[in-house]
């Protein structure tokens, strides 16, 4: 049997609480990549970075600068429905740090004009220079997200916003299409079902 997971130098005390903290935080795994857009970045690709293993959010070579002001605009979209719990947003703790964080969902391929809309949720941030703050979602208003966009309008005075990580933590549905379910259920069918069968008179409609 193989000892419980960690890689090779993470075990620190073998912190059962740490492996499970990090699991929940997985969301990041669930973003395609493809299609993750991140507006006004200073360096192209950058945004991607700061979604990555809870365990590496300390590494502060990976981060996102702003480029001409201090917004940034992430549109982030999922492999499948996301029920989105937690977010967590670490900066340097300075002017750079985001100040408010505005969350959307379902809007794909977001601009800055698009932000004049009503979010469903907005944070007023602290500085987290540890990734130690976790903000609570209003779980109903994103119980279905398919596509997340974050807005980080403004920071805490700078000239430019600064990010090294965002941690998203939920829980991730694979995205059903009808003909895939319908194929399994048939594919495996189960002997007591067609017991019922027998006691229950079949009525067909045609749809």
């Amino acid at each position: 049997a193989m000892a419980h997971g960690h890689g090779p130098g993470r075990c620190r005390c073998c912190g059962e609480e740490a492996a499970e903290r990090g699991a929940a935080w997985g969301l990041y795994l669930r973003i395609d990549r493809q299609r993750l857009q991140c507006l006004n970045e200073r360096r192209e690709g950058s945004g991607a970075t700061v979604f990555r293993p809870w365990e590496e959010r300390g590494d502060r070579s990976q981060f996102v600068e702003s480029d001409d002001d201090e917004e940034l605009l992430f549109n982030i979209p999922f492999t499948g429905s996301v029920k989105l719990k937690g977010v967590i947003v670490m900066g340097e703790d300075d002017g750079t740090h985001p100040a408010e964080m505005r969350l959307f969902r379902n809007i794909p391929h977001m601009s800055f004009d698009d932000t004049a809309k009503e979010p469903e949720q907005t944070f007023s941030l602290s500085r987290d220079p540890l990734g130690e703050l976790e903000y609570p979602t209003k779980i109903a208003r994103f119980s279905n997200v398919y596509h997340l966009s974050m807005h980080f309008p403004k920071n805490f005075g700078a000239e430019t916003t600064k990010i090294f990580y965002i941690g998203l933590k939920g829980e991730w549905t694979e995205a059903h299409r009808h003909e895939v379910t319908i194929c399994n259920y048939e594919a495996s069918a189960n002997p007591a079902d067609h017991k019922l069968e027998q006691i229950t008179p079949q009525t067909h409609f045609i749809s």
